[in-house]
């Protein structure tokens, strides 16, 4: 079909037959008709100064696929019509990374319930127009905006999400998205908030405070790296049946303060990295915190190095497994007090205080170390530590104690009486930037103490 101006304006085709269309020489708008559950989209290539149509079909035939989408295709502005057979959004524009304008002209069906990974990776979408919209019987919005990194603008204030149950992923890596409004957003089904917000690092207010949570089972990566959010309204959260808080609020570097007075976290099993990285954070009031069932707080506290105190005396850690890194870079802290940790079932506690260099005293006679495997750096750079007893610590299963002691440099006494340093493999420059002072009292308990240095 030749390019003919006295043609209409749209042109509306439904798509039988990819080769019956497969060229078209138009320069009108393109209106796409999608029919009998085939998802066509229009694809303009530039060749020669001759800008043609294809036809792409989401379906299993890769060589249209690889022929029609993933070459470097340039795309102007999509609209399309949705017949009434259409019976699932999903992945409807999965991947189409150069669409630049999606419009939605009209909207016939009110029963669509799967809009999962919908714009799946559309890097290049930077209009979305939605008013017309009907999501009253969606459940899933699973990874729907996943990594729409050039998206500017977003209105879902049309949205109705009583019946979604899945929205994991849902915005993950709207990277240039500032402000998003979820003021109407109904979350009372919601099981899934995974990732939700991951990396929306340009986001500088989010009101969430109408969530329900009550069904949510996992947050973890919920809103890692939101790195522009100073303030975040979550007191409302009912986080009972949740099980998963890792990476929480990881990389949320100008978060100011985090009310978590109204969490309930009995069925928690992870909060690994869970404030790691919140480096503007300077209190934190965890005392309602339930960790009986928590196996991992590996960096649970990495980089807050701005955290001035914190009190953890109502943990309960007879669960905990790894707590490597737990507070390393916690710069700011003058004090900790672990006297009630149960470490009997820790494997790992490699860098747990490392850099935590306002620390003078650590009392740590409690702690149980007989499973632990991995000892290195544990107090690495903890430059004021001046005391530290570690005299019923067990390092029968010790495999790495590198640079353990490294830069402790006002360490005064140190006794490793207890500390078999022949068999534990892995032992290199424990006692680096140590005092000379400390490393002559160490030599005499050891003879290759020079080994060690």
């Amino acid at each position: 079909m030749k390019n003919n101006k006295k043609l209409q304006k749209r042109l509306y085709i439904s798509i039988n037959n990819y080769k019956e269309y497969s060229q078209l020489y138009t320069d009108i708008e393109i209106i796409l008709k999608i029919k009998d559950e085939i998802f066509g989209k229009f694809i303009n290539i530039f060749e020669e100064d001759m800008e043609y149509y294809h036809i792409y079909f989401d379906d299993s035939n890769e060589e249209i696929k690889r022929n029609y989408l993933y070459n470097d295709e340039k795309v102007k502005k999509i609209k399309i019509i949705i017949n009434y057979q259409i019976k699932s959004f999903k992945n409807l524009f999965y991947t189409c990374t150069c669409v630049n304008s999606i419009f939605f002209n009209k909207f016939y069906r009110i029963d669509i319930t799967d809009m999962c990974k919908m714009f799946y990776k559309c890097y290049s979408l930077e209009q979305l127009n939605l008013s017309n919209f009907s999501t009253n019987n969606v459940i899933d919005m699973s990874f729907m905006f996943f990594e729409c990194s050039t998206l500017k603008e977003l209105n879902l204030t049309n949205f109705n999400t009583n019946n979604v149950k899945d929205m994991s992923c849902m915005f993950f890596q709207c990277s240039t998205l500032k402000e998003l409004n979820l003021t109407n957003f109904k979350t009372n089904n919601v099981e899934d908030m995974s990732r939700m917000f991951c990396r929306c690092s340009s986001l500088k207010e989010l009101n969430i405070s109408n969530f329900n949570t009550n069904k949510v089972t996992d947050m973890k990566i919920m809103f890692t790296e939101c790195s522009s959010l100073k303030k975040l309204n979550i007191s409302n959260f009912n986080t009972l049946n949740v099980t998963d808080m890792s990476c929480m609020f990881q990389g949320c570097s100008l978060l100011n303060e985090l009310n978590l007075s109204n969490f309930n976290t009995n069925n928690v099993i992870s909060m690994g990295h869970m404030f790691d990285g919140c480096s503007s954070l300077k209190e934190l009031n965890l005392s309602n915190f339930n960790t009986n069932n928590v196996k991992y707080m590996n960096n649970m506290f990495n980089e807050c190095s701005s955290l001035e105190e914190i009190n953890l005396t109502n943990f309960y850690t007879n669960n905990v497994e790894y707590m490597d890194s737990m507070f390393r870079g916690c710069s700011s802290l003058k004090e900790l007090n672990l006297t009630n940790f149960n470490t009997n079932n820790v494997k790992d506690m490699s860098c747990m205080f490392r850099g935590c260099s306002l620390l003078k005293e650590l009392n740590l006679t409690n702690f149980n170390t007989h499973n632990v495997i991995y000892m290195n750096s544990m107090f690495s750079n903890c430059s004021l530590l001046e005391k530290i007893n570690l005299s019923n610590f067990n390092t029968g299963k010790v495999l790495n104690i590198s640079y353990m002691f490294s830069n402790c440099s006002s360490l005064e006494e140190l006794n490793l009486s207890n500390f078999d340093l022949k068999i534990i493999p892995g032992k290199n420059w424990i006692f680096q930037g140590c005092s000379n002072e400390l490393k002559k009292k160490i030599s005499k308990q050891y003879k290759n103490f020079e080994a060690y240095v």
